[in-house]
């Protein structure tokens, strides 16, 4: 079993090391993100579950990933103020990264060995996948792209109420 994700550091949309350990005790649900995707409308659902539940210590990652249909061609920069301007974004945000391959990053490699998907497989299929982590740091659940944000607001009520 990997060990939880605080171990591990991403690099964050203004180009920033952020250490996962700064969210040990949250909530977090992270998602691979794009803007010119069918699910890109999502990005509302994610800023709504961020205002209704960040004071109780849910965090939302997003992260742009380029694989899939080439829907995120943008620099950082672009990203970002797509974001902010379309949907508001105010949840954090990370720099483009892989999420299968060789070159994916270890935090998507750690997602998956913990919640791999149908039949066992631990590749992702498209944006939008998401990954609900406990407190502890370990993944609770994964979602498909089509299970909208507000969908998991039950698991996430419930993995907040957990202490």
């Amino acid at each position: 079993m990997p060990n939880p994700i605080f171990d591990l550091a991403v690099t964050n949309i203004k180009g920033q090391q952020v250490e996962l350990k700064d969210y040990q005790g949250k909530v977090l649900l992270i998602v691979n993100t794009a803007s010119k995707c069918g699910f890109t409308p999502q990005y509302k659902g994610l800023e709504e579950l961020y205002q209704k539940y960040k004071e109780q210590g849910l965090e939302i990652l997003g992260f742009p990933c380029n694989q899939f249909g080439q829907q995120e061609q943008g620099n950082e920069g672009e990203i970002s103020e797509f974001c902010q301007l379309n949907y508001g974004v105010s949840f954090p945000m990370f720099a483009k990264v892989d999420v299968n391959g060789p070159e994916a990053s270890p935090l998507f490699k750690n997602l998956k060995q913990q919640k791999p998907g149908v039949l066992g497989s631990e590749s992702i299929k498209w944006n939008f996948t998401k990954f609900l982590i406990g407190r502890d740091g370990k993944a609770i659940l994964r979602a498909a792209p089509l299970t909208k944000p507000e969908a998991l607001e039950a698991e996430i009520q419930q993995a907040l109420a957990a202490k």
